[in-house]
């Protein structure tokens, strides 16, 4: 029953408009009663509990990355860097919007950023060159969510804390499995444009090619630094945060100078709105969470999936889609918040890795971010690349399903996460 109080609840919220972070609170006080233990107070320490947290501090520093990454040259370089070295191929421009992906991933740690960078920027030219318009803004879409699996990672930021899991592996063992999802992204789109005959760029010289390496260089350097920093136990990933931050901010205002003095109040107003948002609903999901541990749901969810228990691999197919299911209905971090809690106690008494699930769990979470209703970056695409909601989800489906191929074989194949994440983190 108490499943049932949860579940309805919560989706009761939900459905008559309440913001997802209130709903979560509503969730709580409604298990509370039913539990005949409701306690104002409680709930007030939860709220303030959830929040005070050292690696949740990570947040608004890789938000305000993304900000500085997208106002400051930075993203722009790098696009610039990946036309000269693929664009001149049959459909270069896609294979362009893969490839910056995958490196602007490992700069922001947002899909939202990534996918309203790549959208404004490469949709419009996609778009000249002959490819279809939806076709494009659904790869951008599909790319964007590369984000927060390859590191730095504000998903795996709040599983992390949520789960009580490592952090700093986290990180290292995302990623294989992120560029994977862009080998994915190439194969899919290998298949779309083969049915179309796009423009082609011109190839870029040898000397051209090092300019643009040379012109993007300080930019391309950040994702070796977060990585060998983390390899080698130089900075935490809170402080990884901090190093991401000033480094763009650095690199943005001293180096490139597109970013000026002016416009900093500005971006650091929209990294605080961003990063309100987030812990809000990272403090209120906490009343939900210390209360399915409360009421027990945890075992209760453990005596459905019993009879799969017995095979790591069919149980973990299994949480997928459910994950899957409610992926399309919640946006990530509330899935993250609502999930984790829940699945967890299952992982652990079926001994599987949980850093291997968290990778698992974040990438089925990103991927949600591009399945409609609710796909965040579908919207966020839509706007920037002025393509109609229609016409993105008929363009974005060869590439969420070449992911959740992609998503199938690292759970089938675990070597694929756990191999590179052991070397990674030595």
């Amino acid at each position: 029953m108490t499943v049932a109080v949860f579940t309805f609840s919560l989706l009761g919220a939900m459905a008559i408009g309440m913001p997802i972070a209130f709903a979560l609170i509503i969730c709580g006080i409604a298990l509370m009663t039913y539990l005949a233990m409701f306690d104002s107070q409680i709930i007030a320490q939860n709220v303030i509990n959830g929040v005070d947290s050292f690696p949740l501090m990570a947040v608004p520093f890789f938000i305000l990355a993304g900000e500085v990454m997208n106002t400051g040259g930075l993203a722009r370089r790098i696009l610039n860097f990946a036309i000269a070295l693929v664009g001149h191929f049959r459909g270069g421009l896609g294979y362009v919007a893969i490839l910056t992906s995958c490196i602007l991933a490992s700069l922001s740690g947002s899909a939202v950023a990534d996918a309203a960078a790549l959208g404004a920027l490469l949709v419009p030219m996609m778009a000249a060159a002959g490819h279809n318009r939806a076709s494009a803004a659904g790869l951008v879409a599909a790319g964007g969510i590369i984000a927060p699996v390859i590191p730095p990672s504000i998903g795996f930021v709040i599983f992390g804390v949520a789960a009580n899991v490592s952090i700093s592996k986290l990180f290292l063992a995302g990623i294989v499995p992120g560029l994977l999802l862009g080998v994915g992204l190439c194969f899919a789109w290998w298949w779309v444009v083969s049915k179309e005959n796009p423009a082609r760029l011109p190839r870029k010289s040898f000397t051209e090619i090092w300019r643009a390496l040379i012109d993007g260089f300080w930019a391309l350097m950040l994702p070796m630094i977060i990585i060998f920093g983390l390899r080698f136990g130089i900075f935490t990933p809170t402080e990884a945060a901090v190093v991401v931050a000033v480094y763009s901010l650095v690199v943005a205002m001293g180096v490139y100078r597109e970013l000026r003095p002016a416009q900093l109040p500005a971006l650091l107003v929209s990294t605080a709105q961003t990063t309100a948002v987030v812990m809000f609903l990272v403090a209120a999901a906490l009343v939900s969470s210390w209360l399915i541990t409360v009421a027990e749901i945890s075992d209760q969810i453990v005596a459905l999936v019993q009879p799969f228990a017995g095979n790591k691999t069919l149980l973990t197919f299994v949480l997928m889609i459910i994950v899957v299911i409610v992926g399309t209905a919640l946006d990530m971090t509330p899935t993250i918040l609502i999930l984790t809690p829940i699945l967890m106690p299952i992982v652990k008494q079926a001994g599987i890795d949980p850093v291997y699930f968290g990778v698992l769990f974040i990438i089925n979470n990103a991927i949600g971010l591009i399945t409609p209703p609710v796909g965040v970056v579908l919207n966020v695409v839509c706007g920037v690349a002025r393509v109609s909601m229609d016409d993105l989800i008929r363009g974005v489906w060869p590439f969420m399903i070449a992911q959740l191929v992609v998503l199938a074989l690292l759970t089938l194949f675990p070597v694929l996460v756990t191999g590179p994440a052991k070397w990674f983190g030595g």
